[in-house]
């Protein structure tokens, strides 16, 4: 009986150590920015070239989806639950999250797509994997996952 219970402990303690090294890890402090504090004022002026139209938002789902890969850890709805995101510490940014949305200007977020994001997985894709219009085009995408919580 005791090797019995004995035997069904250790393996609930497995199961919990694998269901941790699989599980997403908490995003770190999703409110702060990831650009280096000397080039937030600047980063957080520049505005988006690309006119926020559906069409926008439908080019910048696509490349989102597709070519960018971005669903890929970010997940299907933006939450930062795709299946590229298990095990990745920090997670990737949870773009349903309305705080962070207001947080972050357009700026910021083309600085994270040219220059990754420091501490995270979060490469740089722009202009290597698309270009800056497709990048722009993204953050108007990105920016309805924050419309869809309001």
């Amino acid at each position: 009986m005791r090797a019995r219970a004995a035997g069904a402990g250790l393996l609930c303690a497995g199961l919990l150590l694998l269901v941790a090294a699989v599980a997403p890890a908490a995003e770190r402090d999703p409110l702060a920015p990831r650009v280096p504090k000397d080039r937030l004022d600047a980063v957080r002026s520049a505005v988006n070239p690309v006119p926020a139209t559906s069409e926008a938002v439908a080019r910048g789902r696509e490349v989102y989806r597709g070519v960018g890969s971005c669903n890929v850890c970010h997940g299907e709805g933006g939450d930062g639950r795709g299946i590229g995101a298990t095990g990745l510490d920090p997670s990737p940014r949870d773009f349903t999250n309305g705080r962070w949305q207001a947080a972050r200007t357009d700026g910021e977020l083309m600085w994270v797509l040219r220059n990754g994001s420091p501490g995270s997985a979060m490469i740089t894709v722009v202009p290597g994997l698309i270009s800056e219009e497709a990048g722009w085009d993204v953050i108007h995408f990105i920016r309805t996952f924050g419309e869809r919580r309001r």
